[in-house]
């Protein structure tokens, strides 16, 4: 959830000879950082950290586990198997601050109201977490990232004297439903990350589970408590603005996947109809169609059963985007087409009315823009099975 030109911040990050055994002052403060969205898709949830200062000693730490470097060996290998590996950096507070500056997006602190043991817990465990040996960890956007790690340090740390109140959530939302309230629903963006996530997307999450996004992560802490000897008491005690930008909004490009899909089907469906009328098949388009689809469905059977991203399998995008249509793109080429072929587009039509059937049983929810490809899939099978 972070931007990932972070070579200038680790060549910019002072090497702090600050180790565990370095006392905080009395004036030191733990903070929440969350920053708003950006404009790229992966900066679209905002971002949230940790900053430890102590004006007597002069530190101004930020703790940053949104790092990731694009330039890594096999990263894009790696993603597509679900084996993300983020770091955890730690620099000066000002250059994390400026480059938010720079982006024009808006940074609140929430100031944790905190006994100087428990302020100088959380310096000794992101110090020892700080290591190079330490500092890497196995990404999950849902259940372990930047925002999870705030909730779970502060968890480990203060145990069972917090409580985040849930008093201020809207309840019994799927983590699909939390993530496209983050992005816009007609964007390329929203329609990728509906379309390669399974039906562990759909299930409800909890209210800590609420906090893989950073704008929970902030409203968790804004609304948690903390009780000492059974008296509850506020576990913000102080937050600030500390950069006052507007909220970035989500930008539509003209073509839009939901513009572009629905002019698709209309020629799709066009095409369907003067065959219908000619009493002929248009092959190119049968081909382009069954490859297409073939392919995409080759992708999220790899993720499925390939991959270690905990939402990929059980993916029921998998009907429309059907692995064995990459094969039969080709046999229809030949002038002889096999007979069962008219079953196969059969068990198609058979595959797509089920879509609804599941979306209407919250089984898996499909996103809005999957809506005129299924409709010109419908179409065309159907007419297919027919011939």
């Amino acid at each position: 959830m972070q931007k990932k030109y972070f070579l200038l911040l680790f060549l910019l990050a002072t090497f702090f000879p600050l180790k565990a055994q370095l006392q905080l002052s009395l004036d030191a403060e733990v903070s929440i950082i969350t920053a708003g969205p950006g404009k790229e898709l992966y900066e679209a949830f905002g971002h949230s950290a940790i900053r430890i200062n102590d004006p007597v000693l002069n530190l101004d730490i930020i703790y940053n586990y949104g790092i990731f470097d694009f330039n890594q060996p096999n990263f894009y290998t790696n993603f597509a198997k679900g084996n993300m590996i983020y770091s955890l950096a730690s620099y000066e507070f000002k250059y994390f601050l400026a480059s938010y500056k720079k982006d024009k997006r808006w940074v609140k602190q929430q100031v944790l109201n905190l006994t100087q043991e428990e302020k100088q817990t959380y310096f000794i465990f992101l110090e020892n977490n700080a290591l190079p040996k330490n500092t890497n960890y196995q990404y999950d956007p849902y259940f372990n990232n930047c925002a999870t790690k705030l909730r779970d340090i502060t968890k480990s740390i203060l145990k069972n004297k917090v409580v985040f109140n849930d008093d201020h959530l809207e309840k019994k939302q799927s983590f699909r439903q939390l993530t496209n309230n983050e992005i816009h629903w007609n964007s390329w963006g929203t329609f990728g990350l509906n379309l390669i996530a399974g039906i562990k997307l759909d299930e409800k999450a909890t209210s800590e589970e609420y906090m893989y996004l950073p704008d929970y992560v902030y409203r968790s802490f804004k609304n948690g408590l903390l009780f000492i000897k059974n008296q509850p008491k506020k576990l913000v005690k102080r937050e600030d603005v500390l950069l006052n930008f507007e909220e970035k909004q989500p930008i539509v490009t003209n073509f839009s996947p939901f513009l572009i899909f629905n002019l698709l089907a209309l020629w799709g469906i066009f095409i369907t109809y003067k065959d219908v009328k000619n009493k002929k098949r248009t092959k190119y388009l049968d081909f382009i169609l069954l490859f297409t689809t073939g392919i995409l469905g080759c992708i999220l059977c790899f993720l499925w059963f390939f991959s270690s991203h905990a939402t990929a399998p059980n993916n029921f995008n998998c009907l429309w985007a059907f692995a064995p249509n990459l094969i039969v793109a080709f046999l229809i080429l030949k002038t002889k087409q096999p007979h069962w072929l008219t079953y196969y587009y059969q068990l198609l039509v058979f595959l797509l009315l089920s879509i609804p059937i599941l979306w209407f049983m919250e089984v898996q929810a499909f996103t809005i823009t999957t809506i005129p490809i299924v409709i010109l899939l419908f179409a065309r099978y159907l007419f297919l099975s027919k011939k």
